[in-house]
């Protein structure tokens, strides 16, 4: 198979890989470049929490909008943009596959207290783009097959409109 889109091209991408789905349930684990060890997330809510802190420690892609908090919450945000060194090279990286699907995760913007990017389906090579965080779980639910196409309004990205790798 070709891999014209297994990329990571931006310091903030990570490899998604997902290894059991229980119903819209998703587990499985995440690498970026920062750390050799694998972040791991027993659903898709524990998943953006940990990639909005991964986000929020780069200071990459700049948030529009801040969270606001207080006391201790407050303290986290000390480590926000500190400099970080890579300890996995790209090639290491896009070697990760989970069990049931893998996808590389490339946030271009948060805005609008979403974020907006690309996503590569590895296992089909093919790259989509997304407008919300909403939208990037359902592409990697519908590449699961668990999301039934009824549900899509005909305007959202979808795999299909994805071109051939």
């Amino acid at each position: 198979m070709e891999r014209s889109q297994w990329y990571m091209g931006t310091p903030n991408g990570v490899v998604l890989c997902v290894d059991r789905a229980e119903g819209h349930r998703f587990a499985g684990r995440f690498y970026h470049a920062y750390s050799r060890e694998a972040t791991v997330f027993s659903d898709m809510d524990g998943a953006i929490f940990e990639l909005e802190g991964f986000y929020d420690s780069l200071n990459f892609p700049h948030p529009t909008t801040d969270s606001r908090s207080f006391g201790e919450a407050g303290k986290r945000m000390e480590h926000r943009g500190q400099e970080r060194k890579r300890a996995m090279k790209d090639e290491e990286l896009l070697s990760r596959h989970g069990d049931l699907g893998t996808f590389i995760i490339r946030v271009q913007h948060r805005q609008n207290s979403s974020w907006q990017g690309r996503i590569t389906w590895m296992d089909k090579n093919k790259t989509v783009c997304f407008r919300s965080i909403w939208e990037m779980i359902k592409l990697v639910a519908g590449a699961l097959d668990t999301v039934s196409s009824q549900e899509d309004d005909g305007k959202e990205a979808s795999w299909e409109d994805a071109v051939e790798g």
